[in-house]
């Protein structure tokens, strides 16, 4: 079930890259690096039309046609516009996040309007995402500085000490029985968005209790942003005024139905493809003294996720991270040729995993669990206490 790439990598010990930034630069023509309002308008645009199509069938599904009087057709009518309508917003969500990069426009204005609009429909704080998510890019796998997904420790966990610890102590404190393994991944998918919004859950454990991005007094943020957050709050305060005003005319059924339900499958997508870019059994984490931003950079996966579906509507965002992270300022279609560039000078440490991207969240998941309290270069180890990959000293 695992694509042949990944069981090649985590076969291979891991050697941090010799190559250069500036050799990988030298391949990426610098046309690639234009941004046209045109072309990026035209792509929301096509996204919009896309979802408005999707809730204009939507509402054909309870009509009393011969069609829909079963209620199994009617459920399954139901399930086919909430999937659909949940990749079509995860497309938002992409788009805001090129417009967070700057990369829908050379003019910040439209970058900022285009974001904050796409973000604040899906209650996405679109200022206070667009600067944390800033320092995610610039301290990628930094165990002390960076924004997302941050492994938890041996220690944080209170898991006994390397030495002493045995398979039946790392049994008795991580392994769960699978139905819960797999409630608390349901969890985490359509819930862990908004946490990590609300509690920074998963996020930086630098930052006191509390932290959330919603205050503009938050220590995420900096003096100089408040103004920022404060209209991200505000644009949230009006979704949320919407989001009353139709339950009111129209019933909270309604609400659950052509809203709720497709923004939580959204907040599922988002989750993955945002977990999976990072937290693999192969891919490094590193601390201070072996951390550098090119190392960051290149600990990332392109997966062909949701395949040409991602392409279409999901923006490259999985298909070519490894270049979105070496090149954050180009915009997302020029990014497959940039994969194609990089890919000859980055060879062995360029990573791509083809496997079924569910089995692949199952898999880290379950395989993640923990790194050591010390090491500069640090593997995820699984439930057994067993490290995921080696690490070659080079002296």
């Amino acid at each position: 079930m695992n694509d042949p790439n990944y069981e090649k990598r985590r076969a291979r010990p891991f050697v941090p890259s010799p190559v250069k930034f500036s050799e990988i630069q030298s391949v990426v023509p610098p046309y690639l690096r234009s941004k046209k309002l045109s072309r990026s308008l035209v792509y929301v645009a096509r996204d919009v039309a896309f979802s408005a199509l999707f809730y204009y069938l939507a509402t054909c599904i309870d009509s009393a046609s011969s069609l829909t009087r079963s209620t199994i057709v009617r459920s399954l009518l139901w399930v086919t516009y909430w999937y659909w309508q949940s990749i079509a917003w995860t497309g938002f969500w992409c788009l805001a996040h090129e417009a967070g990069h700057g990369n829908l426009s050379d003019h910040y204005q439209a970058n900022y309007a285009i974001g904050f609009t796409l973000h604040t429909f899906l209650l996405v704080p679109h200022f206070a995402w667009r600067h944390t998510h800033y320092l995610h890019h610039k301290f990628t796998n930094s165990l002390e500085r960076d924004e997302n997904f941050v492994p938890p420790t041996r220690s944080e966990l209170q898991l006994p000490d390397e030495q002493n610890a045995s398979v039946k102590d790392y049994e008795e404190l991580l392994e769960d029985a699978p139905i819960f393994v797999l409630f608390r991944l349901v969890c985490m998918q359509l819930l862990g968005f908004p946490c990590y919004m609300l509690f920074n859950t998963m996020g930086s454990r630098a930052y006191p209790k509390g932290t959330n991005h919603f205050s503009p007094n938050s220590p995420l943020f900096r003096p100089k942003d408040r103004w920022l957050i404060i209209g991200s709050d505000i644009g949230l305060l009006f979704m949320s005024a919407f989001l009353f005003w139709w339950a009111n005319v129209a019933g909270i059924s309604s609400v659950v139905k052509f809203y709720l339900i497709p923004y939580l499958i959204t907040n599922h997508w988002i989750v993955m493809l945002t977990y999976l870019q990072h937290s693999d059994p192969t891919l490094p984490h590193f601390r201070s003294g072996e951390w550098n931003w090119l190392r960051g950079a290149l600990a990332t996966v392109d997966r062909p996720l949701l395949g040409w579906v991602g392409r279409f509507f999901l923006h490259n965002i999985s298909h070519d991270h490894v270049a979105h992270h070496l090149f954050p300022t180009i915009p997302f279609y020029n990014q497959p040729e940039v994969t194609e560039a990089i890919k000859p000078v980055l060879k062995e440490d360029y990573n791509y995993d083809s496997t079924n991207t569910f089995y692949a969240l199952y898999r880290s998941f379950y395989r993640c669990m923990f790194v050591e309290d010390t090491g500069g270069i640090l593997f995820y180890k699984d439930r057994k206490g067993r490290a995921n990959r080696a690490v070659k000293m080079v002296s």
